[in-house]
């Protein structure tokens, strides 16, 4: 027995996530759903801002805010709460199902890796849930990503050595944006696919996720970028969040069309989101 001790519903947990079938595919499929819609409510309503339709640039979280105030909107945040908290479950147990490959040191390392990777992914969209449930429950003012970003800074600046810590964060939010950009590019998250959908299909939901990898890829770059400021100029205020950085994108020359741009591309996320759920391999590995 390797990695993590496996007690009778871990193995049970195990077996459900190396297989990828029933209820375990379901709760993968579902909270990819709902991941993608996310990004695509950010993107509708940063579309209307370039297009000076009124509104402001938002994050996720601003967005599921706003659609609370719509008809059904309650409803609706309900049903994204629980696709996210699906979302989170799947990932935890993915981080729990990861076996290492063999004895040594170096598969040990790389083990733990992608559980601190699939755990961190967890965190964030148990988070999300958190935040949604919130917004439903109507318990306090939701502060901003962007507001939320300077706060985690100064606190963080204020440790020893915090502007080491902030800049190595920015750096690594960097790392996931050149990530995205490079799946994007190569197209490496058609790897993942199994059969099960028509060749166009196949072909325009990898056309959603070249620019959809993209868009993201930008925005994560932004933040890194704003992060690594903050720790050189030693203000927190330089942080943004996801809304800071398509508000970034809007003060530029151009800024209503790169704004435009980038929010087509997370809608078109939120499209690749589909067709991933519908053909992803889910099965732990």
């Amino acid at each position: 027995m390797t990695g993590i001790e496996a007690t009778q519903p871990t193995r049970a947990l195990r077996s459900a996530a190396r297989n990828g079938e029933g209820w375990y595919a379901a709760l993968a499929r579902a909270g990819i759903v709902t991941k993608g819609i996310s990004f695509g409510i950010v993107g509708i309503l940063a579309i209307e801002v370039a297009a000076g339709s009124g509104g402001e640039t938002t994050s996720r979280e601003g967005a599921l805010k706003t659609l609370a105030g719509e008809p059904f909107g309650k409803l609706l945040l309900i049903l994204l709460a629980i696709g996210f908290a699906g979302y989170a479950a799947w990932r935890f147990i993915q981080a729990l199902a990861v076996d290492e490959d063999g004895d040594d040191g170096k598969d040990a390392a790389k083990t733990w890796a992608k559980r601190a990777g699939y755990a961190g992914r967890g965190l964030v969209y148990a988070a999300l849930t958190f935040s949604t449930v919130k917004i439903v429950a109507g318990a306090g003012e939701q502060k901003s990503q962007s507001d939320k970003a300077h706060e985690t800074a100064g606190t963080v600046l204020s440790w020893p050595a915090g502007t080491w810590l902030v800049g190595a964060a920015g750096a690594i939010v960097i790392g996931v944006g050149l990530w995205n950009a490079y799946r994007g590019v190569t197209r490496k998250f058609e790897e993942k696919w199994t059969d099960g959908a028509s060749e166009t299909a196949r072909a325009w939901g990898a056309r959603a996720g070249v620019a959809g990898h993209l868009a993201r890829g930008l925005v994560f770059a932004l933040i890194g970028i704003f992060a690594i400021k903050a720790a050189v100029t030693y203000d927190p205020k330089d942080a943004i969040g996801l809304d800071g950085a398509l508000r970034k994108l809007a003060q530029q020359s151009y800024g209503p069309w790169l704004l435009a741009l980038t929010a087509a591309g997370l809608v078109s996320y939120a499209l690749y989101c589909l067709v991933d759920a519908r053909l992803r391999d889910v099965s732990a590995g």
